[in-house]
Parts: structure tokens; sequence; C-alpha cells
């Protein structure tokens, strides 16, 4: 390990990544320019869309999607509470007011009929994560979005490769928004992509994202003002190296979980990530397990402080957006929603990537059931 802290997160980086990124910077083009052309080119044929669109971020791709289908002050934006990367941030950023439905228990994903329940003639898009990498119930979300005629945008910034029906992530809104930043498996500082395979659309984002500079004098672009949001080519020629191994450092990151899972499976105090039966094939975004019912959130915090003391990074999954002092100035209360506010007190992210050794993740889990004894929860109660 290149610190004595167990990270959180610690790239998977190779020697043709750091070539590639060389090799543009020595380059005459550093802006976004033919690698993004490029990355964006085979990124949309590995999904099998039409269209992708590199952007700076996961939050400002979403919050040009969402400007795209024109929604903003006045409408509203159903999505869920629950997750480690506040890309949902965006519904705000465009002025349209973000109305939060809760999430399956067990899956931690927007759970279609609690959406379906908020839905009003105000509301223009449901946002549907694949939540740490878990597929949302896409088959009953598109019914659901296709009866009330709105926008589905599906948020995979905390996935990449997993598999729900048959078809990977990133084929089921009709926009898509993936994230490069860490601790995402392909990791190239910030960066984001947007996948669709809607022309039109596809236009309005790259029109509302960036201006080439010989489209700087038309008289049409000139009537959408750009947000500057494009990746450049030194972000696009690491994310580019890296997305051409993404089933090697997968099948790294697989090794890992394997390891996780054989450590955790033999102590009954904390839960293994849940795979839902109509998903073919799961690569976590972090390692999250589930402490049971007897542990509190203060327990839950002592755990984690445990945890840090033996250095090891590890924190909560997730602090819900409806608590948070934006949301909350917005009406919402602990209260509102029962099962995001009961996974996420217990929810903890334990470090996860392709460094870690099995001993490594033998001391993780055994220190966490260390922590958790010194507590006092004694078995959990996952029901």
């Amino acid at each position: 390990m290149k610190t004595s802290v167990l990270p959180m997160n610690d790239p998977d980086l190779a020697q043709s990544d750091l070539d590639a990124v060389v090799e543009t910077i020595t380059s005459p083009r550093l802006s976004s320019g033919p690698k993004v052309e490029e990355f964006e080119a085979e990124f949309a044929a590995y999904l099998g869309r039409k269209h992708a669109i590199a952007v700076s971020s996961g939050t400002i791709g979403l919050l040009l999607t969402l400007r795209a289908y024109g929604i903003g002050p006045g409408d509203e934006v159903v999505a869920a509470a629950h997750s480690f990367r506040e890309t949902t941030h965006a519904i705000a950023l465009c002025g349209a007011r973000p109305v939060f439905a809760d999430i399956d228990y067990w899956a931690g994903t927007l759970a279609p009929e609690k959406a379906e329940a908020v839905i009003t003639d105000k509301t223009k898009a449901v946002v549907a994560g694949n939540t740490n990498g878990h597929p949302a119930p896409w088959e009953p979300l598109r019914q659901l979005a296709e009866a009330k005629k709105v926008a589905l945008i599906e948020d995979s910034t905390e996935a990449i490769g997993s598999i729900y029906k048959g078809k990977l992530v990133g084929s089921f809104g009709d926009c898509s928004i993936f994230d490069f930043s860490q601790p995402g498996v392909i990791a190239c500082g910030e960066g984001g992509m947007i996948v669709t395979d809607d022309d039109d659309r596809a236009s309005s984002i790259r029109n509302l994202r960036s201006r080439r500079v010989a489209e700087r004098s038309s008289v049409v672009l000139g009537a959408y003002p750009p947000m500057q949001a494009a990746m450049s080519d030194i972000t696009a020629a690491l994310g580019l190296a890296q997305f051409r191994r993404l089933e090697l450092l997968l099948a790294r990151r697989t090794r890992v979980e394997r390891w996780f899972y054989q450590y955790v499976k033999s102590f009954e105090g904390i839960k293994d990530p849940f795979i839902a039966p109509d998903v073919d094939e799961v690569h976590w975004f972090l390692y999250v397990v589930h402490l049971g019912t007897r542990f509190s959130r203060s327990s839950r915090d002592q755990i984690i402080e445990d945890l840090q003391t033996e250095k090891i990074d590890a924190s909560a999954y997730s602090h819900p957006l409806h608590l948070q002092r934006y949301y909350f100035d917005l009406g919402y209360r602990r209260g509102n929603f029962f099962v995001t506010e009961k996974v996420a007190d217990r929810a903890v992210a334990l470090p996860f990537h392709a460094h870690l050794t099995e001993n490594q993740v033998a001391f993780i889990v055994g220190t966490m059931k260390d922590a958790s004894i010194n507590v006092g929860a004694g078995t959990a109660i996952y029901l």
C-alpha cells in the first residue's frame, strides 16, 4: 500500500494509463478535442446507445439533462434521498423542486410504488439510481414513466458493468448518467458521461454543454448559453485508457468482493450486500455492510470511529438528502422516509478497491466485529 492507512479507494492505474496522459499532455490539444470524441464513441458502443456526451461531472451531467428536457422553476422531479453520491443536487441547481420517495429496504433503490405515490401534474421526470452499483427495478420504473408521461432518467454514477435482466446499466433511462471520479471503477479526477438514444435530446445537451470555436458565431446556437462543462482531452485520455481495461478492473474488484463475502458471512453482526432476483450481476461501487436493528445510529458512528482509530478509512454510506439543510428548509423532516433513514443509520462503507489483500480484508471485517462487540449491540436482527 502507498500509505499506512487502508483507504476507502485507491485507483487501479496501470502504466498504459499514465502513458496515455503523457501522450495527450505533450500533444497540441489539451482542451476538449479528439480524445473526448474517441471516449464518447467507445462508451456509446459499449452500451449500444446512439449518443454519449462527455461532461465535467455526474452532477453536471444530470443538470444538463434536466435542462435539455426544459425542466426548471415550478417543475418537480422525483428521486430517492438515499445515495453516497449526491448527484440529485442537480434537481435543485436547475431550479426544480426535488420530491423524494422512499427506497426498497434490501436493494436501496427507488421503490416504484412509492415514487408513483408522489407524482403530481407538476412532475416532469423520475430520477432513479443504480444505488451502490445495484440496478434499480427498471421494468416497473419504465412502466410508471410511460403511464405518467414523464422522463425516466437513470443515475448510474455509482454503477458500471452491472446487469439487469440481461442488459447493462446505462441502457434503461431516456438519458443515463455516469461519473468518473473516485471511488468509481474508472477514476480520472472528475468527469462524467451522458448516454441516450434521443437525437434531439443529445443535440440539446451538447449545445448546453459547450461551444466549439467554429460555433461561436452561430446565430442559432447563440440562443442557448452553454455552461462550459466539457471534459478535457487530458481527462478523456485517462478515462479512455481505464475504460479499455474495464473488464479487468471489474474482475480485480470482484476478487476482493469475494474475500469480503467470505469473512462477512461468518459474522452475524453485519449483513453482506443483497442482490435482487431480477439482477444478473452487480459490480459494487463501495463494499457496504448493514448493521442490524439492535444497532443505533450512534453505535454505527462509534464503530466507524473505532475503524478509523485502526487506520481503516470507513464512513456512513448515506447522509439522506432530505435531512440536509437545503432540503430541510424545503419542509422535509426526519421521519418522512422510514426505510431511507433506517438503512442510512446502519450502513457502513468499507475500503473497497483492487489493491486490498485477503489479509487486509480479514483485518477490516475482524476490526468491525470487535468494534460491534465494544458498543454492546449483540447479535443483529435485520427486519
